[in-house]
């Protein structure tokens, strides 16, 4: 399984290409979009403001190579923290900017969600689905913990776009999914055993 982690200067590379080569996977570090059609799976990582996030994007010519090989050619995707926000519609950090579009919703500040609690939301917190039989949910019991640090979240417009929530003064979206499009709001790759299940789901999901 050829996994192509996209490197456009924003993402934790090294610790998201060690939990993937440790679930089985033959890891890749793409510097240029090319690379997005030699893989059978595609990682979006990210850390930092969502208007930087999409500036590289669109600056590094990956948004034309994943809407090619996401949306045509049908190739599993993941988007963790920051890359799972930018799946969306747009985002108000700052300046209102558009997404990728792939899962419709918009990304906003979580106390402009209802949570009241200290921002960002930082630390372990359990996720509790909204569709246990997902793929990507597999041998993972519900209200398992995983690690969050994040002060946006991803608002969907479509309810069943959301597969998994966290309780942070509000419920705030921790898992989206349409299709072979997935996003993860906590990270995986620091989520000790369930954050290494959930990657080894993503990498067995049988993309249409």
């Amino acid at each position: 399984m050829k996994v192509a982690i996209i490197n456009y200067g924003m993402g934790n590379l090294g610790s998201v290409r060690r939990s993937f080569e440790e679930a089985g996977a033959d890891v890749v570090i793409a510097n240029h979009p090319s690379t997005l059609y030699e893989v059978n799976r595609i990682v979006l990582p990210g850390v930092g403001a969502f208007p930087e996030g999409m500036s590289h994007l669109n600056k590094g010519g990956w948004v034309e190579a994943l809407q090619e090989t996401v949306l045509q050619q049908k190739k599993p995707l993941l988007g963790i923290c920051l890359g799972m926000q930018m799946l969306a519609d747009s985002g108000d950090e700052g300046v209102e900017t558009p997404g990728l579009g792939f899962i419709a919703g918009s990304v906003k500040r979580i106390d402009q969600l209802g949570c009241d609690q200290r921002v960002p939301h930082m630390g372990w917190n359990e996720v509790h689905y909204h569709d246990a039989k997902h793929a990507l949910l597999q041998h993972i019991p519900d209200s398992s913990d995983f690690y969050f640090v994040h002060s946006y979240a991803f608002e969907t417009k479509h309810a069943e776009d959301l597969l998994a929530t966290t309780q942070y003064g509000s419920d705030l979206t921790a898992i989206v999914a349409k299709n072979n499009v997935f996003g993860c709001q906590f990270h995986p790759e620091k989520s000790s055993k369930a954050g290494r299940q959930l990657l080894k789901n993503f990498m067995a999901y049988a993309s249409c």
